[in-house]
């Protein structure tokens, strides 16, 4: 059965992003669209009423909510027929994913918003951490053998830590040339062709640091929860 999909998220290349990739790589059509455009009202008069308050947000078919990246993720695979079956794959798909989730505080909000002293002082003091959980995921990779963390095709576990790989750029483009295998990674996932394709075209992420825009239909926009 064919859903219809509709993915709910801001200017930001944030939560919505693994997700992204995931439709992309599994070739499922969706929309992409704004929450103000989705809601024909601005987030802070309609975040009160959103289901855990927050997005991403993956319309079902214009009636079922699916909320969290996780979840959306997870039923992207069932619906796609790429879920793990095997109940201990699984749970290492599901303790990696979990593991690049816990990368999103302060990656994420540091590459979309912070600027000037303030990030510059995020980027100093998350560091060790980077480095720590890079070490972990890079030694996962190493340990089963494979090309992927489960086998030798891509799934959402792969796509949460690519998109916090590749988010981490923004901060130190040296950090990653540390973990050999992280790098051997994202060079096999970007070399897909439906994720080549997404990522040559997605909007383009700018001026981090300075004033951080996402270039939509080759106009600038900055990033945040507002219409511009």
């Amino acid at each position: 059965m064919q859903h219809k999909l509709e993915l709910i998220y801001f200017k930001m290349r944030a939560l919505a992003e693994a997700p992204r990739l995931l439709l992309h790589y599994t070739e499922t059509e969706y929309d992409y669209i704004m929450s103000w455009d989705y809601y024909d009202k601005e987030w802070s008069e309609v975040k009160s009423k959103v289901p855990f308050r927050q997005l991403p947000m993956l319309i079902v078919d214009q009636k079922h909510e699916i909320c969290q990246s996780i979840a959306i993720m997870t039923f992207i695979e069932k619906i796609t027929g790429i879920s793990i079956e095997d109940p201990i794959l699984n749970a290492k798909a599901n303790a990696v994913m979990q593991s690049a989730q816990e990368l999103f505080m302060p990656l994420n909000p540091t590459i979309n918003f912070s600027v000037g002293d303030r990030f510059n002082k995020k980027r100093e003091d998350m560091m060790p951490f980077l480095n720590s959980r890079f070490e972990d995921l890079n030694r996962a990779l190493g340990d089963n053998e494979k090309k992927f963390y489960i086998n030798d095709q891509p799934h959402a576990c792969d796509f949460a830590v690519y998109h916090h790989l590749d988010l981490s750029k923004f901060l130190d483009p040296e950090l990653i040339k540390k973990f050999p295998r992280l790098e051997k990674f994202i060079e096999d996932i970007e070399s897909i062709e439906s994720i080549k394709s997404y990522l040559n075209s997605r909007p383009k992420l700018i001026d981090v640091s300075i004033k951080p825009k996402l270039v939509i239909d080759g106009v600038a926009h900055p990033t945040g929860v507002n219409k511009t």
